[in-house]
C-alpha cells in the first residue's frame, strides 16, 4: 500500500495587476554616527587579517610529526632525577608549603642547568606567578635578564630532542618547563633603515621574546606547552602547594572578543596591557626562598 504526501499548505495567490507593475522605491540605509561608522569601517577592514592563519615553521612542522610517528613514552616518570631543587611559596603573604623539584640533568642538561642557576642566589626569589589556567600555573620569571638568542636557541634545541624522543612531554601533572618560545608571536616586520647614506632594509621584532626563565608547572595535560617550553624535571614533593596556587582566582580572560582582537590587530599599546593582566591572580603569590637541595 503506497503512501501518497499530502501538501497542506494554501496555494498563494497570483498578483494583482495593480501589485504587478508597482514598485516601492529603496529604501535608504539608517544613518550611522561617527563613531559607529569608524567602527564598521574597522572591522571590515579587519575580517581578513583576522581569518588568515599563520602557517607553522617547517622546523616545529617536523618534530610534531616525529612526535606523532613515534608512541608517547613516560618520560615524566622515567627520567632519571641529578638534582633537587626547591620552592618556598607564598599566597596572600601567607606560607603555602614547600614545591621540591627533581631536575633532569641528563635530558636536558641546559635547561638544568639555568633551573638551577635561577633557584640559587636573588633568582627567583620574591618573584610572582603572574598565569593561573587550567592544565599550567607559570612563574614570571626574572625580567632583568636578556633574551640572549644563544642561550634560547640552545633550550629550544633541547625542547624539540625531547619531543622527538618522548613525545608529548607535558602529559600530564607535575612537569616543570622553561619557556623558550612564544608561539603567538608575530614574524618580524620589515623596516627602512639609513646607513651611510643609503637606504638599507632590517627585520624589527614584534613583542617580547621569552628570555628562558619564566617556568611553568603543570596541574594536568597541557599539550600546548610542547611547543614553548623545555622540560626540565618533575615535581617530586608539593603537589598539593601547586593545586593551592591554581586555585586562586584570576582576572577573566577577554582575548576570544571581536573589539579587543581588532583592537590588537591596528596595534593599540591598550590592548597588550590588558593581555598581560589576563589569567592574572588577583592574589600575590611569591617564591619567598629558593635554592639546591643536596
Amino acid at each position: 500500500m503506497s503512501h501518497q504526501i499530502l501538501n497542506t499548505a494554501k496555494p498563494t495567490p497570483p498578483p494583482s495587476p495593480s501589485q504587478r507593475h508597482h514598485h516601492s522605491p529603496p529604501q535608504p540605509p539608517p544613518k550611522l554616527g561617527r563613531r559607529a561608522a569608524a567602527a564598521t569601517a574597522l572591522a571590515a577592514a579587519a575580517a581578513p587579517a583576522l581569518l588568515a592563519v599563520t602557517p607553522a615553521s617547517s622546523k616545529a612542522q617536523e618534530v610534531d610529526a616525529a612526535a606523532a610517528a613515534r608512541p608517547s613514552a613516560p618520560c615524566l616518570a622515567e627520567l632519571p632525577v641529578t638534582e633537587k631543587a626547591f620552592l618556598d611559596v607564598s599566597i596572600g603573604g601567607e606560607p603555602a608549603g614547600r614545591i621540591t623539584v627533581g631536575l633532569f640533568g641528563d635530558a636536558a642538561p641546559a635547561a638544568a642547568s639555568r633551573f638551577l642557576s635561577l633557584v640559587t642566589g636573588v633568582g627567583y626569589r620574591r618573584k610572582e606567578f603572574v598565569k593561573i589556567v587550567p592544565g599550567y600555573v607559570q612563574h614570571g620569571g626574572v625580567v632583568s635578564y636578556a633574551a640572549t638568542p644563544a642561550v634560547t636557541e640552545r633550550l629550544a634545541a633541547e625542547a624539540d630532542a625531547l619531543r622527538a624522543r618522548c613525545g608529548g612531554v607535558h602529559g600530564a601533572a607535575g612537569a616543570v618547563s622553561l619557556v623558550v618560545r612564544d608561539p603567538s608571536l608575530p614574524p618580524p616586520k620589515p623596516k627602512l633603515v639609513a646607513k651611510g647614506g643609503k637606504l638599507a632594509v632590517e627585520e624589527e621584532p614584534v613583542g617580547v621574546a621569552p628570555n628562558g626563565t619564566e617556568f611553568v608547572i603543570t596541574t594536568g595535560e597541557a599539550p600546548e606547552l610542547d611547543a614553548s617550553a623545555v622540560l626540565v624535571g618533575r615535581v617530586l614533593d608539593g603537589m598539593d602547594v601547586v593545586a593551592k596556587i591554581a586555585g586562586v582566582p584570576t582576572v577573566k580572560d577577554n582575548a576570544g572578543s571581536p573589539y579587543f582582537r581588532v583592537v590588537k590587530l591596528i596595534g593599540d599599546k591598550r590592548a597588550v596591557v590588558a593581555e598581560r593582566g589576563f589569567n592574572r591572580p588577583y592574589t600575590k603569590i611569591l617564591v619567598t626562598n629558593c635554592g639546591v637541595l643536596n
